[in-house]
């Protein structure tokens, strides 16, 4: 039997995120938490230890942070999860919630950066385009930069005469450029390093006067840093003796870099002493490094987890920094890594055995969204779901994923979804020939990309999967183009080659209702009806369609966005999941 009420407990357990703090204040901090059972955020002060929920709304909120003068709290106003709003503000102590920029007008969110004096830079994107603005207090928002291709907020400089933008005026939003700019709107100088090759801004160095900007690049095939100074035009490429993927923050003082190195789906830090070039690896235990920072006092706090072990907030001064009320999630069982020769090299896959019952399991494919992401050794209450019930959870790092340098995360251009699917059933293929899965109970699942990719594989490799799940997923490629942000128009062209006008061979090919009616296995799609970024009409489209061909299928639909903040929504949709795919395989 099931225990029900330990994999819900997994949802429930009331977690916090890492605390973001000011500048000028660092005892007060801001994060979320799901402490009432939505996602919120929350304001700390660790001088007097009072926390305080900032924000109440029915379906939650996501984004939201501290200014540096620790005076205001700014967060993101959507509607029900349409991700179309505006910025508000509240005082840190509490009041009234008022428009953080008087004068803006509602759009997708494309960056923000906020100084000591007051002023700010907002990053929108809506249909006519990407805006940059400039806030003054007081004062009337100023457009500093626009353009129709994708551009965001990268940063501004501690002394705020720098401001950093990221844009693709190239038409390659996959791989930026990086301007930098002054308040008056006049160019300090460009960084791109030119077609397949990006650049993003990494922060300013946090010293008045200090015109320094920390870049990731990937010069030499992966992610790694430079530091650019924009008003000298030096550059200074920082090379480190290790394997895959680097990314960094500053010290305050600016002194040196906390490193974060990801390799193999799990993560370290590192402290880089910009003085003499030495590199010190600070002590974290195996797992996933979910976020981290470094504090005034030279000590530094950082979210980890791994798959067996919820996630914790620490500090190297070893204690624990944060936690939230109430029992901590129950544990769930450690991942194996595999490695399977694929069409496009090896594949990094990631299995989840139950604790009871023998192989051959009935095993799910989860596979991860994106594509621009990984799957790693990290907690995942949905993962530990299916291994209570007595499932194998496979997760593939397919061709697509980053972590895995950037000749893996490109492969898939100009053939998207068929790629990432080449990768997917050579390890499928691997589990049913080792013996791990059982060829007659196989699901393939996934959430907005790993849900395309359900709905894809579904219809192009119908003799794989028994059932499928798909969460949010792009169905009909071009009604989705047609309706989504303006950012995500731009990423698949980048991504096709240009749009559904240009090149529609290619989105035919791509697109999971071409394949409809090759579809035998019988699928459920969960749907949000506010959802910006795979909309429900072209999800209709393909509904309609399995409907008139007379595939089994249910429709799960819930009024938000793109997934749901709200945790007993959450725990609804995965009942939902468990029991369509127990009932087709027979498992009720």
């Amino acid at each position: 039997m099931v225990d029900d009420e330990r994999w819900k407990a997994r949802f429930r357990a009331a977690r916090v995120t890492l605390p973001g703090w000011a500048f000028d204040a660092p005892h007060r901090s801001v994060y979320r938490s799901n402490a009432t059972g939505t996602w919120e955020i929350y304001a700390w002060d660790r001088t007097t230890g009072e926390r305080r929920q900032v924000t109440d709304r029915p379906n939650g909120t996501w984004m939201g942070g501290v200014d540096p003068t620790g005076e205001w709290i700014w967060w993101f106003a959507d509607t029900d999860g349409d991700e179309f709003g505006v910025w508000m503000r509240q005082p840190f102590g509490g009041g009234p919630d008022e428009p953080a920029v008087p004068g803006l007008e509602p759009a997708y969110p494309s960056g923000l950066a906020r100084g000591s004096s007051g002023l700010a830079v907002v990053g929108r994107s809506t249909d006519d385009g990407h805006t940059v603005h400039l806030c003054r207090p007081g004062a009337e928002p100023e457009v500093l930069y626009h353009h129709v291709e994708d551009a965001h907020v990268g940063g501004m400089s501690r002394d705020e005469t720098l401001i950093a933008i990221g844009h693709s005026e190239h038409g390659d939003s996959r791989h930026m450029a990086l301007r930098v700019v002054r308040p008056d709107g006049s160019t300090v100088a460009d960084l791109w390093d030119g077609e397949g090759k990006g650049v993003y801004s990494a922060g300013f160095a946090p010293v008045a006067g200090d015109s320094r900007l920390l870049v990731n690049h990937e010069r030499r095939g992966r992610p790694e840093l430079l530091i650019w100074d924009p008003v000298t035009g030096t550059e200074t490429e920082l090379e480190f003796d290790l394997p895959g993927e680097i990314d960094a923050d500053w010290f305050p003082d600016a002194s040196a870099l906390l490193v974060s190195h990801s390799h193999h789906a799990r993560d370290e830090l590192y402290r880089y002493d910009l003085s003499d070039g030495t590199l010190h690896r600070i002590d974290t235990p195996r797992g996933v490094i979910g976020g981290a920072t470094a504090r005034p006092d030279g000590t530094v706090e950082y979210a980890w987890t791994s798959a067996a072990e919820p996630p914790v907030i620490r500090s190297t001064a070893g204690t624990v920094v944060l936690t939230a009320e109430g029992d901590p999630a129950p544990p769930s069982v450690p991942v194996e890594d595999a490695w399977v020769d694929g069409p496009g090299g090896r594949i990094h896959a990631l299995i989840s055995r139950p604790e009871t019952g023998s192989a051959p399991y009935p095993t799910i494919f989860d596979i991860h969204g994106g594509p621009t992401a990984q799957d790693d050794d990290s907690f995942s209450p949905v993962a530990a779901a299916w291994v209570d019930h007595g499932f194998a959870v496979v997760r593939v790092n397919y061709r697509g994923s980053t972590g895995y340098g950037s000749a893996w995360r490109d492969a898939i251009e100009h053939r998207v979804g068929l790629t990432e699917l080449e990768d997917i059933k050579a390890v499928r293929d691997w589990a049913v020939e080792t013996g791990l899965a059982d060829p007659a109970r196989m699901v393939l699942a996934g959430g907005s990309w790993g849900g395309f990719l359900t709905l894809l594989g579904l219809g192009t490799q119908p003799d794989d999967w028994t059932v499928g799940l798909a969460a949010v997923p792009v169905a009909d490629y071009e009604a989705a183009y047609e309706d989504e942000m303006e950012g995500l128009k731009a990423f698949d062209r980048s991504l096709f080659g240009g749009s559904p006008d240009e090149v529609p061979d290619r989105y035919r090919r791509s697109s999971p209702i071409t394949y409809v009616d090759r579809v035998k296995a019988p699928v459920l799609i969960l749907a949000g009806e506010n959802d910006p970024r795979c909309p429900i009409r072209q999800i209709d489209n393909y509904v309609a369609r399995l409907a008139a061909l007379g595939k089994p299928h249910e429709v799960y639909r819930y009024d938000a966005g793109h997934g749901s903040l709200v945790v007993e929504e959450r725990i609804r949709q995965m009942e939902a999941e468990l029991t369509f795919a127990r009932k087709h395989l027979g498992l009720l």
